[in-house]
């Protein structure tokens, strides 16, 4: 594990601390989940975009065809067992 040394403004070091709080975690969990996230977010961005690079519109048009005119379901139309 690394140590890193982190400056934050007063408002945003008493938000995090506040927030940790009511979650019942410390200040490091709460800041190393919150970098996990974001670098998550980022990624996951970046993913989509690579593929959506390798992407055909034939191929989509294809795979998009298949759907048909069915239209999606609401929360009325699903039943509840």
């Amino acid at each position: 594990m690394s140590t890193v040394s982190l400056r934050l403004p007063n408002f945003l070091h008493k938000e995090v601390k506040e927030i940790a709080r009511e979650e019942g975690i410390s200040i490091n969990q709460f800041i190393a989940t919150a970098l996990a996230e974001k670098m998550t977010a980022l990624r996951t961005r970046e993913y989509l975009e690579q593929r959506a690079a390798r992407g055909k519109r034939d191929r989509f048009e294809k795979a998009l065809a298949k759907v048909g005119n069915n239209h999606p379901l609401d929360e009325n139309d699903i039943a509840v067992k």
